[in-house]
């Protein structure tokens, strides 16, 4: 097993709406792993369809394997990126304003026939993950795989840098039973033999992530040598936590889980 440390670092402001309060559309701060995949994967092991028709266009198909663009294709590969977890992160509130278009109907709640809103009804805020803000995440990928320097993300298709460093195995160690995952986690992607047992939430789609999370099962124990400053292959690891577990087993759908829509 081949383990990269991952820094990102947003050089321009990212959105996706997590929370959609009335005309405020708000960013969850973390980075979902789905998302990550895709954009450090999708022109090298997903296959980018030409086009989509009929139903399979109008819901998306993560790990269906009748849908071309899925993440199987990276379970195929043994490949794995974890959730993004916000080491330096601020916000900026973007109004925005939408011309009218007249050739659809609006809904009660946007203002439409039946409607009772006192505010003009084309205009809504963003609030977007700024400029400047840091993640840590880990990726499993095999030797030569590779991870680009630069990927997209977001509705915006923000410009992220990514800093990829191999952890050395002699960091590594394999270990069962209960352990805590400081590291946010995808629950869909956990192994059926490994048991959530304490967690926080993290809402926002396509699937809610856990944070804090306390589990059981079987998980890889990374930590940093007491003289790693002297070791080989340790110098560039200085923002690796001194201890960090991380379940064994991650994949895409590990559960044979079907996200819906």
């Amino acid at each position: 097993m081949i383990l990269y440390l991952c820094h990102l670092t947003l050089h321009d402001n990212v959105f996706f709406a997590s929370r959609e309060m009335g005309t405020l559309y708000e960013t969850e701060k973390y980075l979902h792993n789905w998302a990550l995949s895709y954009a450090l994967f999708e022109s090298t092991y997903i296959p980018r369809p030409y086009r989509l028709e009929g139903a399979i266009a109008q819901r998306p198909g993560y790990l269906e394997p009748d849908n071309e663009q899925n993440l199987l294709h990276l379970n195929q590969q043994g490949i794995y990126v974890f959730p993004a977890q916000p080491l330096q992160w601020s916000y900026q509130v973007i109004t925005f304003n939408v011309s009218q278009a007249f050739y659809h109907q609006k809904s009660r709640q946007s203002g439409g026939e039946g409607g009772d809103l006192n505010y003009p009804i084309s205009y809504g805020r963003a609030k977007e993950l700024a400029v400047g803000s840091k993640y840590r995440t880990y990726t499993i990928a095999p030797a030569k795989t590779p991870i680009p320097r630069w990927i997209r993300l977001g509705k915006w298709a923000a410009k992220i840098r990514v800093e990829t460093t191999l952890i050395p195995e002699s960091g590594i160690q394999q270990a069962s039973g209960e352990y805590i995952s400081e590291h946010p986690l995808n629950p869909i992607d956990l192994p059926q033999a490994t048991q959530l047992l304490l967690y926080n939430r993290i809402v926002m789609p396509p699937a809610s992530l856990v944070s804090q999370a306390k589990l059981s099962g079987d998980y890889w124990e990374i930590s940093k040598p007491d003289e790693w400053t002297e070791l080989p292959g340790w110098s560039g690891l200085k923002d690796l936590p001194q201890t960090i577990c991380l379940p064994r087993g991650v994949a895409y759908g590990a559960n044979n889980l079907v996200a819906t829509p």
